[in-house]
C-alpha cells in the first residue's frame, strides 16, 4: 500500500481515537485525492459520518464502496456500525465476527512495525468493541466477555487496556464462576493500570475525630444506584461526619436533587484519574467509598491512587474489585455471613452490616405509582409470572426452571420485559432460545422496555429472580409494587443479593436454597391465588416498616462500621 495513503489512514485513526470526525474528514479528502479507486477516502468519510450521527450520508457512502469493492474492510466495518446504531443484531453480529476473524488473520501476517498493522489494529479495536456491545444486548454476556478480554490484550495504552479488562470482569458476573477464578481474574486488573498509590504517612490517627466520608461515583443521576443514595446523603449524623460527593458522570434532574442535600459537592467529570485523585486528596477525606466497582464509567483508576487513607467499595458492584488500594467491601450477614469461606473470593476485608448493606429509598429517582392492591390472577383467572431483569442475566438453566414452573401451574403465563424485547432482532433471539428449550411461545409475552414499567407490575402475580446474577433494584421495585419475588440464595455475594433484599424486606420465606426448591416455591405460590393476593395487598406496607427501608437504622449501622474501620486504621 502507498506510504502516503498509510500515513493519512493512520492519522484518520488517531482523529477517530480523539473523537474528532472533522479531522477524519480532512484525511478522507486527502485520501480521495491520492487514490479515489481504493475507496479508502470514501470509507474514512463514511466512518466520520457515522460518528457524527450523519447516518444517511454514511449509508450512501457504504453502498457506493461495497458496490465497487464488496470486501472493503473499513466499508464493511461502517456497515456493521450502522447496523449497530439501528439495533439490527441479525445483520451486525455475523458481519462483525467476519471482520474480526479476517482482520486478525491479516494482522498476524504482518510485522508490528508495518504501518498497515496499526490501521488493522484500529479496525479490530472498533469491531471487537461493537461486537461486545452487540453480544451483551443479544443476552450473550459470555461472548461479550471474550471480546472485551481480546480487546484489552490488543491495546497498548494502560488506561484503555484496563478499562476494557474492567468491563470483561463485569461481564463475567452474569454466568457462574468459582470464587477462586473470580478473585484471580480481578487481581489481574491492578497491574494493567501501572499506578503508584499515595502513602498517607502524615495522616494523624485520631480515633474519635469527626470523619470526612467521600462517595465517588459516575452515577449521581438517573441510575439504579441512585435509588440507594438518599440515606447516605440525607440521613447521616452531621455531628460526627462530613459528607463529600465526587461525581464523574453526566448530570440530570436526579443530580440536582442529590446536590441539594447538605453535602460538599465536587464535579470531576472529564478529569484524568490522576487529577481527580489529587483533588480528593486535597479535601483530606478519611474514608473514600467507591460506588461503581467494575461497572460502566468505573472510578477504580482513581481509587488505585489511594486518595484517602481508608478506602471501601460497595452498593454499585457485587464482586471484589481486586484492587489492593481498596481495604474494605461493604456487605451484610446474608450475602457474606461471618465465618463463611465465601469472603475468600474478595481481596478486600469485609465490612458486614447486621441487616441490609443497602437501603432502598424509592421516589427519589422517579415518582412511584400506587401499588396494585389486587393480584392480577383474581381478574384473569390464571397466574402471570414475570421477569423485568436485564435478559443478559437469564441463563438457559434459568429458562429451564421457568419451563418447569409453567408446566406445573395450569394455564400460567410468563411476561419477559426488557430492552432486548424492544427490537425485532432481539425478540427473534429470545423466541429462538425459548423454542430451543421447549417453552411454548403461546404462554410467553415479550414486552419492550418502557418508562412506565413500574405500573406494569400490576400485570404480574409473581416475579422470578435470575441467577447467578440476581436482581437488585428490580427486586426492590417488584416488592414495592406488591409483587412477591422468588430467589435462590447462591454461593457468592452477587448471587445472594436477592436473598439479602427479601430477608431484610421481611419475606424470608421467598428465599430458597437450590433449583428444585425454586421451582417448588414458585409452583406452591402459583397454585395458591389467595396467598398471592395477600402479598399484593400487604407487601408495600410491610416493606415500609422493614430494615430494607429503615433509613435511620441503616445509617446507624453503616456509621458504626465507618467508626470501626477508622479505629482499625488508627490502631494499626
Amino acid at each position: 500500500m502507498n506510504h502516503d495513503v498509510l500515513n493519512w489512514l493512520s492519522l484518520a485513526d488517531k482523529f477517530a481515537a480523539d473523537g474528532d470526525p472533522k479531522g477524519m474528514r480532512a484525511c478522507a479528502r486527502e485520501l480521495w485525492e491520492l487514490d479515489a479507486e481504493s475507496m479508502d477516502g470514501a470509507a474514512v468519510m463514511a466512518e466520520a459520518a457515522l460518528y457524527s450521527g450523519e447516518r444517511e450520508e454514511a449509508q450512501t457512502l457504504v453502498e457506493e464502496i461495497l458496490a465497487r469493492k464488496p470486501k472493503h474492510l473499513r466499508g464493511r466495518l461502517v456497515k456493521a456500525g450502522l447496523a449497530a446504531v439501528e439495533f439490527r443484531l441479525d445483520e451486525e453480529l455475523p458481519l462483525l465476527h467476519e471482520i474480526v476473524a479476517e482482520t486478525e488473520r491479516k494482522r498476524q501476517a504482518l510485522d508490528p512495525d508495518d504501518a498497515y498493522y496499526g490501521v488493522l489494529q484500529h479496525i479490530l479495536d472498533k469491531a471487537r468493541g461493537w461486537l461486545a456491545d452487540g453480544e451483551y444486548l443479544a443476552a450473550a454476556p459470555d461472548k461479550a466477555a471474550a471480546e472485551l478480554l481480546a480487546r484489552s490484550e490488543l491495546m497498548d495504552e494502560p488506561l484503555a487496556k484496563a478499562d476494557s479488562y474492567s468491563k470483561y470482569l463485569f461481564m463475567r458476573n452474569y454466568r457462574n464462576q468459582s470464587l477462586q477464578e473470580s478473585r484471580q481474574a480481578a487481581e489481574q486488573y491492578e497491574p494493567l493500570l501501572g499506578i503508584t498509590a499515595y502513602a498517607h504517612d502524615d495522616v494523624k490517627k485520631l480515633p474519635g475525630k469527626k470523619l470526612r466520608i467521600g462517595y465517588l461515583s459516575p452515577d449521581f443521576r438517573e441510575h439504579a444506584v441512585a435509588s440507594f443514595l438518599e440515606p447516605l446523603l440525607k440521613y447521616y449524623d452531621d455531628k460526627r461526619f462530613s459528607i463529600y460527593c465526587y461525581s464523574t458522570g453526566r448530570t440530570d434532574e436526579v443530580t440536582r436533587k442529590l446536590r441539594a442535600c447538605h453535602v460538599h459537592w465536587r464535579e470531576l467529570r472529564g478529569r484524568s484519574p490522576r487529577t481527580a485523585a489529587r483533588l480528593i486528596a486535597e479535601d483530606k477525606i478519611d474514608i473514600l467509598v467507591d460506588l461503581s466497582g467494575h461497572t460502566q464509567g468505573s472510578c477504580l483508576p482513581i481509587m488505585a491512587y489511594r486518595p484517602a487513607p481508608v478506602q471501601m467499595a460497595g452498593i454499585g458492584y457485587m464482586n471484589t474489585t481486586g484492587l489492593s488500594a481498596i481495604d474494605y467491601f461493604l456487605s451484610d450477614e446474608v450475602c457474606l455471613p461471618t465465618g463463611e469461606a465465601t469472603a475468600a473470593g474478595f481481596t478486600e476485608k469485609i465490612l458486614r452490616l447486621p441487616h441490609s448493606h443497602l437501603c432502598y429509598a424509592p421516589g427519589f429517582v422517579r415518582e412511584i405509582p400506587a401499588a396494585g392492591m389486587e393480584a392480577p390472577c383474581m381478574r384473569n383467572g390464571y397466574i402471570t409470572f414475570g421477569s423485568f431483569n436485564n435478559f443478559a442475566k437469564v441463563t438457559d438453566e434459568t429458562l429451564l426452571l421457568w419451563r418447569g414452573i409453567l408446566d406445573q401451574v395450569k394455564d400460567s403465563r410468563l411476561v419477559i420485559k426488557g430492552k432486548i424485547c424492544s427490537i425485532p432482532s432481539g425478540q427473534a433471539i429470545v423466541k429462538d432460545r425459548l423454542t430451543r428449550l421447549g417453552i411454548s411461545l403461546g404462554r410467553v409475552e415479550l414486552r419492550p422496555y418502557s418508562p412506565d414499567y413500574l405500573e406494569q407490575y400490576r400485570d404480574i402475580d409473581i416475579a422470578l429472580d435470575t441467577m447467578p446474577y440476581n436482581g437488585g433494584l428490580t427486586t426492590c421495585e417488584a416488592l414495592y409494587m406488591g409483587v412477591p419475588v422468588v430467589s435462590i440464595r447462591g454461593r457468592s455475594h452477587g448471587a445472594r443479593f436477592g436473598a439479602s433484599i427479601l430477608t431484610n424486606a421481611g419475606v424470608k420465606e421467598l428465599v430458597v436454597e437450590n433449583d428444585i426448591n425454586y421451582v417448588r416455591r414458585a409452583v406452591q405460590l402459583g397454585n395458591a391465588p389467595e396467598l398471592v393476593g395477600a402479598y399484593h395487598s400487604g407487601l408495600r406496607a410491610n416493606l415500609l416498616k422493614s430494615p430494607l427501608m429503615d433509613r435511620k437504622n441503616y445509617m446507624n449501622e453503616l456509621e458504626t462500621g465507618y467508626c470501626q474501620i477508622w479505629e482499625n486504621f488508627c490502631t494499626n
